[in-house]
């Protein structure tokens, strides 16, 4: 498609070579002397792509017709070329939202990569990620070849995560065929690695990484030991690809100073993984040295209920009986009035929050056809979550804490994975609903399509029965019963879930950010 460029400059008579010029490299170019003509030709209705707007024209200035264009086409990318560089000319350019501005006098091939900059920019980075991905793709495949441990595991989701958001731009149906191709297969093959080698990491023959139950020690308990209040934000059920797409908002307050994952438990499930997370220890460590503390599936009450007092126990055990706050934002109500009292929360060394929205978000979108619609797939599930991080009280407290002197850390108790293939399982009454894993007594399966583990307690999980495996998914696939299986696969099926094995529940976020120039 041809591509028009609306120039307005008093003496645009003067700049038929550079019109010339564009034409010959097939652009389409509406040349007019003022501002006002700018207007009207963009009243018109005509095609305009993008606009060259001289900065000093007689009757309504350039920044003057910047405003006017902003207001009725905010889309419309606009250049502002000027032969002032006075500062204040520049603020009240970009205060109008240009999109780019020129100096003159400007030769032919300015003009033109600044017309490729911003009308085939998008074109020009999707040809060149597809083309850089190819070139990528053997090498992602030689190094699934190889034996890799567990810091290669969490390189080659790096890698994955940052094809993922390259190639999320390109139009090119076949690019991302290939790429979740490739995908699928690293997480077939890091499931395998993560049932090789977790109960082993369990049971201390052989050196873990950071799992949930230690990443606290890990990385957080040193930083309590700066002279500076820290704050840990969970956000419950945040992939490592969603904490790579909202990043840059986050950068424009802090810095990154450690970007990590960590190895979550097994279940992939708040009950589990947030659990030990707190408490420093495993879940059947858990009910065994804190049985007030603990709720099994088959109680009453809520599953992560007791998570301050484990957390006040895991640091105490660790000899840092520092005072703590700790909060849960199930609204925005809440969150915003945790903002106001952030003079309050400063006094304190340790300040945990978390936030609910994602899970919620996750939950909804099994619920909710509207919702389902917004999210249909990974793209636009990580786009629902930038949008509501812009406009959310975690935001506010984000830009709140980047005027103090502080520590932040985001992580979260585990990830979800978008589900796609039943599996078939059968069980009695008391068998547990997660879709992702099973315990219970009687379980019927194929032992072939789960990973199983007879014995609870090779997973330091609690028992319910004598006679109770658990049973866990492997990447996108969920347990659905013989009963109304194809009505219950149909109301399940790509939506996101968690409780099983796969890169997005297993390797999530661990980062600490500190506020810039602090």
């Amino acid at each position: 498609m041809e591509v028009t460029i609306l120039w307005a400059d008093d003496e645009i008579d003067l700049l038929k070579p550079h019109i010339l010029f564009l034409k010959e490299k097939g652009y389409s170019v509406v040349p007019v002397q003022s501002g006002r003509d700018a207007l009207d030709e963009l009243e018109a209705g005509g095609q305009v792509d993008l606009v060259f707007l001289d900065e000093q024209m007689p009757g309504l200035s350039g920044i003057d017709t910047l405003r006017a264009i902003k207001q009725r086409w905010p889309q419309l990318p606009v250049v502002m070329i000027t032969k002032s560089e006075e500062e204040h000319i520049m603020e009240d350019a970009l205060g109008g939202k240009i999109s780019d501005y020129l100096i003159k006098p400007v030769n032919p091939n300015q003009i033109l990569l600044t017309v490729k900059k911003h009308t085939e920019l998008r074109r020009l980075q999707s040809e060149r990620s597809t083309m850089d991905y190819q070139q990528q793709f053997r090498e992602i495949g030689m190094q699934l070849g190889d034996r890799m441990d567990a810091e290669g595991w969490k390189e080659m989701y790096r890698r994955l995560v940052y094809w993922d958001l390259e190639l999320a731009g390109t139009e090119d149906d076949n690019i991302h065929e290939i790429f979740l191709s490739q995908k699928r297969e690293a997480n077939a093959q890091f499931c395998r690695f993560y049932e090789d080698h977790c109960l082993e990491w369990l049971g201390g023959r052989e050196e873990k990484p950071a799992m949930s139950q230690t990443v606290l020690q890990q990385w957080l308990f040193p930083l309590l030991k700066d002279n500076r209040p820290t704050f840990l934000i969970v956000i419950d059920n945040f992939r490592y690809d969603q904490w790579k797409f909202v990043q840059p908002m986050v950068e424009q307050y802090f810095r990154v100073e450690r970007d990590e994952m960590y190895y979550t438990i097994l279940p992939t499930t708040t009950q589990f993984a947030r659990n030990a997370m707190f408490a420093g220890l495993m879940p059947s460590e858990i009910e065994r040295k804190y049985p007030q503390y603990w709720v099994n599936e088959d109680e009453e009450g809520w599953k992560n209920q007791y998570e301050n007092e484990l957390l006040d126990e895991n640091l105490r055990r660790h000899g840092l009986g520092l005072k703590h706050t700790y909060n849960k934002v199930l609204n925005a109500q809440y969150g915003k009035k945790l903002v106001d009292r952030l003079p309050e929360l400063m006094r304190s060394p340790l300040n945990v929050i978390i936030y609910n929205f994602i899970d919620m978000l996750s939950h909804a979108r099994t619920d909710s056809d509207i919702v389902r619609e917004l999210a249909e797939n990974e793209r636009a599930y990580r786009s629902l979550t930038l949008s509501w991080l812009e406009h959310s009280p975690l935001m506010e407290m984000l830009q709140a804490l980047s005027e103090q002197e502080v520590n932040v850390v985001i992580t979260t108790d585990h990830g979800s994975v978008r589900i796609d293939r039943p599996v078939r399982v059968k069980g009695d009454r008391d068998i547990s609903v997660n879709l992702r894993y099973k315990q219970g007594r009687l379980l019927d399966y194929n032992p072939k399509e789960v990973f199983e583990v007879k014995d609870p307690a090779r997973l330091f999980l609690p028992r319910r029965h004598l006679t109770s495996p658990y049973i866990f998914c492997h990447q996108g696939d969920f347990f659905a019963y013989p009963n109304n299986y194809n009505e219950y696969v149909k109301y399940y099926m790509n939506t996101f879930q968690h409780g099983g094995i796969s890169m997005e529940e297993c390797l999530v976020p661990f980062a600490v950010l500190r506020p810039k120039g602090k």
